[in-house]
């Protein structure tokens, strides 16, 4: 395991107080230079500007972390840095664009849809649809998860673009779950759907082309 330590300082100053945003005080991500490890944790918050948390890396290379928090006095915000894991690399896995928007995770089989067309620079629907894979019946018992119906983040493939996707409110409990986002600008994007279901997070990984 190695320990992640995080410093909010604001003109070299410590930053003490944050907002609790979507139930947590700081959002950790983590993703791999080649997208294969995604990881979204909640550092504990020490004092003094200070989270800490401790993280078991899968392999030496290049880690892009992303840090959402929102301080008391202050705007939510999303700091972004690469980091270098000192241990045996693994070989990169490229970064395959899906020929069909449907995965099972768990025995879930989950449908993504994009409406209106996936265009850059267009205010996006992605709706991900839940069925139990041995049933084929609807999923329709999600639990909320940080606050909402599920959380979904999405990375450019070289990294350098983060997206932080917001739910629809006043959502139910599936089997539909809405998200509403803007793609910056054409290329490939990773997005990984997490919801909760029977107590356990689960995450739903898809690759795509943005034209």
């Amino acid at each position: 395991m190695i320990i992640i330590r995080l410093h909010i300082t604001n003109n070299d100053e410590p930053i003490h107080d944050f907002e609790v945003n979507h139930e947590k005080l700081l959002h950790l991500i983590i993703v791999s230079k080649d997208l294969s490890y995604f990881n979204h944790v909640h550092p504990e918050y020490k004092g003094n500007g200070v989270f800490e948390i401790e993280n078991e890396f899968p392999a030496g290379g290049a880690y892009r972390m992303v840090a959402d928090f929102k301080p008391s006095d202050g705007s939510s915000m999303s700091k972004m840095e690469w980091i270098h894991v000192e241990r045996k690399n693994s070989q990169p896995a490229a970064v395959a664009v899906d020929n069909h928007l449907e995965k099972s995770v768990d025995g879930k089989k989950v449908v993504l849809s994009v409406d209106p067309q996936l265009e850059a620079g267009k205010e996006l629907t992605l709706k991900f649809t839940l069925t139990d894979e041995n049933t084929n019946q609807p999923i329709s018992d999600l639990e909320p998860y940080l606050g909402s119906i599920g959380h979904v983040v999405v990375f450019s493939k070289d990294g350098e673009r983060y997206l932080h996707v917001h739910a629809v409110e006043d959502q139910g409990s599936g089997p539909e779950a809405v998200f509403e986002t803007t793609f910056p600008e054409s290329g490939v994007y990773k997005i990984w759907g997490q919801f909760q279901k029977d107590g356990e997070v689960f995450t739903v990984p898809f690759v795509i082309q943005v034209p």
